[in-house]
């Protein structure tokens, strides 16, 4: 679905000044709150967007310039930040990806045992958390790593049933398969009964008739696994990829999730901003005024683009397709690239000579 114009979004004209936008956006922001009765998430996050983008003197260039193509905004991603109330967060296909501090809920509230609280049931295996670093072009074209680790895997010989092969589970003679025991817990308000789990048991209500004579129990071993990640192209910094039950084992249950923090070496020529890179190329005063043509280096190569005659410092020209791959398609952003206007400081005589003469050409030019 095509986006809206920001301007349209905030109801301002296109020369609206700072603080006209600012009002817009607060009065939109308390109209479309997700807290607030009536309130629309949708609508508050798109205005969010629209102001992120207009409030910025360079983004809002762009954007007059190339539309939502100059400001990553093709890309159909979620928000990009700035909601004076909250953030927001979301999932992607298998991998689960969370952006900035933006949709980690999930991930705490499973983080350190499981989430499992006092429910009966299989327990599930410890969660593992690790992070990787990347170089500029990896996290734009994707790329895969091998990851060791040394955690609790599956007992090879029970295979996790915690039972010596040959024998079999049997009913918990504690708890008689109930998972729980009762205690009477003696307070200020008298004798209390408790559910406790069965200590015997750990809440499974069965034992082994033998215990596993290798991990004497367990039901997992301690051993060096590696796991391939395959990291998707136009992954940012700061994103977390969850694999699911590619943590650590445990008996008789799931194992844990394997989280891998995404981190992204900054690129001397390069910088991100969603899905544009963007870059500067210097050229000459006598170049921008005669016009030329130059090689810009992109992470697809090196890519020739011409200066119109006339050219001034600060103007962006547009390399379509050759930005930073969208997560959600197969389309790329653009490249955006700023010219600077070298001024000499160092003329020699003949140079300050025919600097005058222009000069005294373009004075006589205007009468």
């Amino acid at each position: 679905m095509s986006k809206r114009d920001y301007y349209e979004v905030l109801g301002v004209s296109k020369d609206a000044s700072d603080d006209e936008l600012k009002k817009a956006f607060r009065k939109a922001a308390v109209k479309y709150h997700p807290d607030k009765e009536g309130g629309d998430e949708a609508k508050f996050k798109e205005v969010n967007e629209a102001y992120e983008v207009l409030k910025d003197k360079q983004k809002r260039q762009r954007y007059d310039q190339f539309g939502h193509a100059g400001v990553g905004g093709a890309s159909g991603g979620g928000y990009s930040g700035g909601n004076p109330f909250e953030g927001f967060g979301g999932g992607q296909g298998g991998f689960e990806f969370n952006f900035g501090d933006g949709g980690l809920g999930d991930i705490f509230g499973q983080f350190f045992g499981g989430g499992q609280g006092g429910q009966r049931g299989p327990v599930r295996g410890r969660d593992v958390e690790t992070q990787i670093q990347l170089s500029f072009e990896e996290a734009v074209f994707g790329v895969e790593r091998d990851m060791a680790f040394d955690m609790d895997d599956e007992c090879s010989h029970c295979h996790g049933s915690t039972v010596e092969p040959g024998h079999e589970l049997k009913t918990c003679p504690t708890c008689k398969g109930a998972g729980q025991q009762t205690r009477v817990v003696n307070t200020m308000f008298g004798a209390i009964q408790q559910a406790v789990t069965c200590e015997t048991c750990s809440g499974r209500g069965k034992v082994p008739e033998k215990v596993c004579t290798v991990c004497h129990g367990k039901g997992t071993e301690r051993r060096k696994q590696t796991i391939t990640l395959k990291v998707p192209a136009g992954i940012d910094d700061g994103a977390t990829i969850r694999l699911k039950e590619r943590g650590e084992a445990t008996a008789n249950g799931p194992k844990g999730d394997l989280y891998v923090h995404i981190r992204v070496k900054a690129h001397k020529h390069f910088t991100r901003e969603g899905d544009l890179i963007l870059s500067e190329e210097h050229v000459s005063m006598i170049d921008a005024a005669l016009g030329t043509e130059i090689d810009v280096e992109t992470v697809d190569g090196k890519v020739r683009m011409k200066i119109p005659n006339g050219t001034q410092s600060g103007t962006d020209f547009k390399l379509s397709g050759h930005g930073v791959p969208h997560l959600r398609s197969d389309r790329r952003g653009a490249h955006i690239v700023s010219i600077i206007v070298d001024t000499p400081t160092k003329l020699s005589k003949k140079q300050k000579e025919l600097l005058e003469q222009f000069g005294g050409l373009k004075k006589k030019s205007i009468f």
